[in-house]
């Protein structure tokens, strides 16, 4: 069993009354699963938040709740967008025996060749990739060494990554986790000519008004010739 481990309790304060909680450094929270009634319980917060840093999305912990442990993963975090504080937090009950589907971080590791010699620049395409495994096997991560990408338009794939024999990657297999792209050089803007106005752009000296004055008095001129 996992190593993450956190205790819960059932939480009676529902709606806008749980801010109380939030106050006294709790965190609301629910766990749900296959078969599995709904429960809505309250954790610590500074426990929670340990944990997460940790185990991630990915990560198999222990919960506690009225003496009874229940495996599950982190389902769903919602944050405040102002303060950037956790709100609310979904546990998922899983069974250790069936598969389960999660996405699992994509971390870059080495330097390329390319960039050390400043050929061009970094491109990464892809953070997550869709795994199935059973819960006890899930990674934590998939590492992608880019120090043999050398030059412009080298690239590594999904298909190529490396990961354990007991995951199945469902992500396609042909999309692009990373690759080299070259530098973009903005292209300077043609001088414009000072006899020729730009479009739009009135002669010097004239402004919009004038130049309708001076065509007007142009046309009645030539009509009373």
């Amino acid at each position: 069993m996992s190593s993450h481990k956190l205790q819960a309790e059932i939480r009676e304060l529902t709606g806008k009354k749980v801010k109380n909680l939030r106050a006294s450094g709790q965190l609301p929270a629910t766990v749900y699963g296959k078969g599995v009634e709904p429960q809505t319980i309250v954790i610590s917060l500074p426990d929670f938040q340990k944990i997460y840093q940790e185990a991630g999305e990915t990560g198999l912990i222990e919960l506690t709740l009225d003496g009874k442990k229940h495996p599950v993963l982190i389902h769903t975090v919602q944050m405040d967008p102002v303060k950037s504080s956790y709100l609310h937090v979904e546990f998922h009950e899983v069974n250790l025996k069936e598969k389960v589907h999660a996405e699992i971080p994509v971390e870059l590791t080495g330097e390329s060749v390319a960039i050390k010699e400043k050929v061009g620049v970094l491109l990464p395409l892809m953070d997550h990739i869709e795994v199935e495994a059973l819960p006890t096997e899930l990674p934590e991560k998939i590492e992608v060494d880019i120090t043999g990408l050398a030059a412009i338009n080298d690239q590594i794939i999904v298909g190529e990554l490396t990961v354990p024999s007991v995951v199945t990657v469902l992500t396609d297999p042909t999309l692009i986790v990373v690759k080299i792209g070259a530098f973009v050089v903005e292209k300077e803007p043609e001088p414009v000519s000072a006899e020729t106005p730009a479009e739009g752009e009135v002669p010097a000296g004239e402004t919009p008004a004038e130049e309708a004055e001076a065509a007007k008095e142009e046309k009645t001129q030539s009509e009373n010739k």
